[in-house]
This record gives structure tokens, sequence and C-alpha cells, in this order.
């Protein structure tokens, strides 16, 4: 189950703009996209587990982990954005930390008891980054250092902050913001000389200089195949070369001088550890021997480098095997030294490796395997067998086949003596192999794996607080950085204010003609946790209570300040601000008109605050409120219970007297001059009998205050019901 882990360079120069008009930041993105999409297509990728981490400040910088999902990836890397500082040692240490966290909980390090290959977690960091300087709190170093007081515990038992089976890559952005020359030629990505490749290259991966969309596409294409399962092994040469091949006698049986280096005598490379067919897992039987013999009487574990340094002998030797004994079998990375044992054409020869100070008395230790070319010439195979296997197996090959499972002393005697110079941890897999071959009962089951007891406690300790710790990162992936409400503001500063000195007090004495303020006048606990609110957070403040307290290198700066706030010389919406920025709006919020209204000033109240109030017509200013205007409905609708009653009069102008209320006079809005009478003044030419129409139109009165008119049932007070029969009912 392969890890793969994207590391992304998120600090502020990811902003920066190539000739493919997206961002640094944005080529990041598509490039994980683009390889999650090349990786899909190997069937092996269904177990594949995806993380992402950023620059951000621990615990932010983990966006996913081990318990999110591929939705959730996905969702977290589109919403990134780039800004702060480039801590990129910070940034990989947090990276090896979240993923050594597992390896603690499961003990597949097994810390003291031998390296098991087939124990891993295969990881892949896929770093991401523009390279330029880097960049954290405290300065801009020169190099990459990862901080070495990690929280982890149990970190102090390997010397690296990686594993075997952990390789970093890089992707360096070199974009340029210019379009580039069209006879671009495919070939090999060079290697970046930023700070980040020395890391690559000693975890066993290694760096890619992108400088075009297209090498980008090659690189990403390259690190697919370079998701291998497997550990690196650093293998060096000991003793003196081999004599070369097809040569005389006299001259085959002189070695050559090794004086002179050569590439293949020192090779930093993977061992390819194949899952099995059946069950997806690996599976093996012997580990690599730890280079320290292991004491009983020692409190704690010496560390060990992250990649076991495994020595091989030129002296071809015969490889031996003896039938139903188990071995394990690891294909070498192709590299100058498997090129140089192929090329030697000597596939029924091989080369014994060793670690050194793994025996209980010899510095180089005993061979527990061997290097070997396979029969077809095609690659280099690492034979890992039992500690000091030329002893071991012809003993365990005159047990069957001399002795039939029923040794003599003298066999007992030699077998108790190889047992006492082999490592303790070997007990246990050489019991497992004699049960499988058919000799259960050769080793006692009294004797112990050679670690004493508060070792053994330590490690189980290790286990439960690494459970603990990993419950708590699981908790807090996802969440967001609080977001800063505003600024402190300092009581004092680090040095003494001016207000202490003498000649400060008198010569302000002289130009004011008062002091300055004494500082037992000014009661700082009084608003110990006071905080400005911060407008925006790219203008610098200066929070400081007391002027005295400025220092004299920000004294013009703050003076600036200061008399722009004063003056009110530019019209900007923010003191302190440059006049650009005003205008540096992005793109995406030019066209967002209710964020601009929010930032108006409240308006004034009407003149007439009776005049109905016209919509907000952005636009179109000359649209009027519709519900303000309908009021001969709304006169309707209050009429209604009135009009059935008056529906039973045979009054033969009821449909004339509809028509005129329609167009009711707006002079109801405006309160008259009551009148001397009480009763309708009639007015008007009509042919018409005046006591007809008195009688027609008498008011009656339903309750105090109002009256209804008798011809259209409206009810209003006594001075509008003078006004509305001269209006329309006359």
């Amino acid at each position: 189950m392969p890890i793969l882990l994207f590391l992304l360079d998120t600090s502020a120069s990811m902003n920066q703009r190539t000739y493919l008009g997206t961002t640094y930041l944005d080529v990041a993105k598509g490039a994980v996209e683009v390889f999650m999409k090349l990786r899909a297509r190997d069937p092996a990728s269904r177990g594949d587990r995806y993380m992402l981490v950023t620059f951000d400040d621990p615990p932010y910088g983990v966006k996913a982990g081990w318990k999110e999902n591929h939705a959730t990836f996905m969702c977290e890397l589109k919403n990134l954005q780039a800004s702060g500082l480039t801590t990129l040692g910070h940034a990989l240490r947090t990276a090896f930390d979240l993923l050594n966290l597992n390896r603690l909980v499961s003990g597949i390090d097994n810390y003291g008891q031998g390296r098991n290959p087939f124990f891993l977690e295969p990881s892949v960091i896929i770093t991401i980054t523009d390279g330029n300087k880097l960049t954290h709190s405290s300065g801009v170093p020169d190099e990459l250092h990862l901080p070495l007081n990690s929280p982890l515990a149990g970190s102090e038992l390997t010397k690296e902050p990686f594993r075997w089976d952990q390789r970093l890559f890089a992707l360096v952005l070199r974009l340029p913001g210019a379009a580039t020359p069209d006879n671009e030629q495919l070939g090999s990505v060079p290697t970046d000389e930023s700070a980040i490749t020395q890391m690559c290259e000693v975890t066993g991966g290694r760096s890619y200089c992108v400088r075009t969309q297209r090498m980008l596409n090659q690189c990403l294409e390259s690190l697919v195949q370079k998701v291998q399962s497997g550990v690196v092994i650093n293998f060096e040469k000991t003793g003196p070369d081999p004599p070369l091949v097809g040569e005389g006698e006299l001259e085959s049986s002189r070695p050559v001088s090794s004086f002179n280096p050569q590439p293949w005598h020192s090779c930093h490379k993977l061992i390819y550890v194949r899952p099995n067919p059946k069950t997806g897992v690996p599976v093996g039987h012997w580990p690599i021997p730890e280079s320290f013999w292991p004491d009983q009487n020692s409190p704690t574990l010496p560390p060990r480098s992250a990649h076991p340094m495994v020595r091989f002998s030129c002296v071809d030797c015969e490889p031996m095997v003896i039938d139903k004994l188990p071995f394990d079998k690891y294909e070498l990375e192709p590299s100058p030294l498997t090129q140089y044992v192929l090329e030697r054409k000597s596939p029924h020869m091989c080369w014994q490796v060793f670690v050194s100070s793994s025996g209980k008395q010899n510095d180089l230790g005993q061979p527990f395997g061997y290097l070997k070319a396979s029969t077809t010439l095609t690659c280099v195979n690492l034979f890992v067998m039992p500690y000091n296997y030329p002893v071991l197996l012809p003993l365990l090959d005159d047990l069957f086949k001399v002795h039939k499972l029923k040794p003599n002393l003298k066999w007992r005697q030699a077998f108790e003596m190889y047992l006492k110079t082999m490592p303790p941890y070997y007990l246990l897999p050489l019991k497992k192999a004699l049960r499988m071959m058919g000799a259960p009962n050769l080793i006692a089951d009294t004797m112990d794996c050679g670690l004493s007891y508060s070792v053994i406690s330590y490690l189980k300790k290790l286990s439960q607080q690494a459970k603990i710790e990993s419950d708590r990162l699981i908790v807090s992936v996802g969440k967001k950085a609080p977001q800063e409400t505003g600024i402190k503001v300092k009581n004092h500063s680090s040095s003494l204010s001016l207000a202490h000195r003498r000649d400060f007090k008198q010569l302000l004495q002289g130009i004011t003609g008062e002091g300055p303020l004494r500082l037992v006048d000014i009661n700082f606990k009084e608003f110990a946790g006071f905080q400005i609110a911060l407008l925006n957070k790219d203008v610098k403040p200066q929070a400081y209570r007391n002027a005295y307290d400025i220092p004299r290198r920000n004294l013009l700066d703050q003076l600036t300040r200061m008399r722009s706030n004063l003056l009110r010389t530019s019209q900007k919406l923010i003191r302190g601000q440059d006049e650009d920025y005003l205008h540096s709006i992005p793109v995406a919020q030019m066209g967002n008109y209710q964020e601009y209204l929010k930032m108006m000033p409240s308006p004034l109240r009407e003149i007439d605050p009776d005049q109905p109030k016209r919509l907000h017509t952005f636009g179109n200013p000359f649209k009027q409120d519709k519900k303000g205007m309908m009021i001969d409905e709304a006169d309707e609708f209050v009429a209604g219970p009135q009009n059935k009653k008056r529906g039973n009069s045979n009054d033969s102008n009821s449909g004339a007297t509809m028509k005129r209320r329609r167009s009711m006079s707006p002079l109801l809005r405006r309160p008259q001059t009551p009148p001397g009478n009480t009763n309708h003044v009639v007015v008007g030419k009509s042919p018409v009998g005046v006591q007809g129409q008195q009688n027609l139109i008498k008011p009656v009165p339903q309750h105090k205050g109002k009256i209804i008119c008798t011809v259209c049932g409206i009810d209003c007070t006594l001075q509008l019901m003078i006004v509305h029969v001269i209006s329309n009912c006359i």
C-alpha cells in the first residue's frame, strides 16, 4: 500500500505568474491532478493512500492525513492559497512525523530486533516548490535545516528524520514569465541546484528542474514509475577489487589496486520488495542484522541510521542453498554496482554481504547473504540468508542427510556454539524455519531476544504514546488557523522610554511649556487585553500606547502617518495606505456592489416623510414604487363591505359615481382646514334639484370621529368628507 504524500509550497512567492498565465500554485495543483490520473492507470494504485501537507504553521499544515478520503483531499487541494514564508525545513519535518507516527503504533521498525525489509510502508514524498530563498521568522538561511527537536516520541531511536522506505522527490518550478522558445528538445531533466536537492539524494530520491509545461509532464511520468515497493540500502565495497575477467591466470591472480574509488564502490539504491501475488503483502523470513550486538544490561538502544550500511566483499564464492531452508530474494535497482556485476558475466558466482559490528567479536561481522547476478544476466539480486549461513547450512545439511534428525553430542555442541555467535533476534525466525523443515525441537524456548527489561518497557510505552498522539493529530487535521481579531497594544517598549530622560523633559518643557506624561499617570493594568481593530492586514500598524515608546528608527515613518491622518491630504478610506492600494482590487470582487454599499454612509432622511419611498433602482432612477401608487385599489378593498350594503339602493347614478370614485384626488392625503358646518357643502351646476341631492348624500354617523358617505360608502373624518364630496360626489 504505497503512501503518496504531496508537500506543496504555499509561500507568497508561489503567486508569481508563469508564461502560461497561471500562478506557480495553480501549476502545482494541476501537477498533482495529472500525477493522480497517470497513477490511476496502474492496477496496483487501488491501495494508494494520498496525503497533503503545506507550508502552514503546525498543526495547520496537514490538510489530508490518515483518515481523510479522496474527496477531502481534492477539496483541500483546490482551496489552497499562497501566503506566508518558505518554511521548507519545518514542513518536511511535519511530513516525516506524520508518516512515522503510524510506524511507532504498528512497530514495523522493529528497533533492536533487526531490520525486516518485508515490514515496510513504502512512501513517496513529492515536493512542489519554486526553489526561492528559504525564509522563516528568524531570518533567511542558506541551507536546508530540519528541526531536530521533534515533538514525536521515539524520534531519538533513528539518527535521521526519515526511514529507509521513504523517498523524497522535488519538482522545482523554474517556469519563466515570458514565452519560451519553440525549439525545445526532449531529454533527461536536470537536477535543480536549490537547497532541497541534497535532501532528496540522501533519501534515495532526486530533484527535477522544471522549465516548461512539457518538461513538467515528462517529470510526472517519470515520478509515476518511481512509485515502487522497496527500501533504500547503502552498499559499500570492502576489501580489494575483484580480478579483471578475461585475462590470464597470472594477471587474474593479482587483485587490482583499489586506491582510485569507482562509482560502483558506493551505491545508495533501492531494493525492490515485491508483494505476494496471492495476498498482496510482502513475505519474508530473515532480517538484515543491526550494526550493534544487543546487550541485556544496556538500559537504552543506540540510535540506528535510516539506511543500513551493507558491505560487500568482491571475493567470488559459490552460492549456498539447501533444500527446504527459506531464503529471501530482493532485486536491486539499476545502478553502477549492478552494471559492473552484470558486465562480469559470472551468474554462478556471488559476493558475500556483511554489516559492521553485527557480530559479537568480529568488527566486520559474519555474512548474512550474498549478491548474485541472475542466470539470464538481466538483474542483480540480494539473497538474505540466516546469519553466518556458511556455518549453519552444513550443520543443517548433516542433520537431515547424515543424522536423520537424530543428532549426536558433537553436532549439538557445534550447533550450540553457532547459536552463541548468532545475534539473539535471529532465534525466532530460525525456530520458525526449523519448524517448516521438520525439526521443531532443536532450540529451547527459554532463550530470549537479548533486550533488557527497560528497553522492552520503553518500546511498549512508545507505542501507547504514539497511539494517543495519532488520535490527537487525526482530530486536528482540517482545522483552520484562527484569524487575528485585532492588534495587541504594547504597554511599553523593551527599552527605556524617553519620558525617563531628564534632558528630554527639560527640552519639552522649554518648547511646549508642559512636561511629558508621567508613567505613574498611565494605568497599564486598566486595559491589559486591549486590542485595536484590524481593518486591513496589509497595513503595518504601530501599536504603542505611549508616544514616547516609539523607537528612533521608526520615528520618521510614524511622523509621516501622523501628518497624513492629521492634515488628511489624501482622500483615502483607510489611513496609512498608499494611493495605488485602493485601486488594487481582484477581478472577482470588482462587481460586488453589495460590499461597496456596506461601506457607504447611511443616506439622509427625506424632506417630506409622507411622500412614498422610491424603490432602490440600480440603473433606473425613474422607476417608482407600485405599492405606494395603488391607492384606488386599497380604497376599493376597504370599501368592499359597505358597497354590498349600498347595492340594494335604486340609485341610477351608481355606475357614474363608481367611475368618478376611481379618479380620486391626491388632496385626500393632505389634511384641510375644517369648515364651520357639519353637513356636505353642495357646489355645482347640475340641473338636478338641490333638495334631492341633499337627501341623497346625507352623511350617516357611524362612530366617534368618523362618518360614512351614503353615496360612496367611504368612511373618513369630517374634514376629509367635505373635500371628498366636493371632489367626487357632486
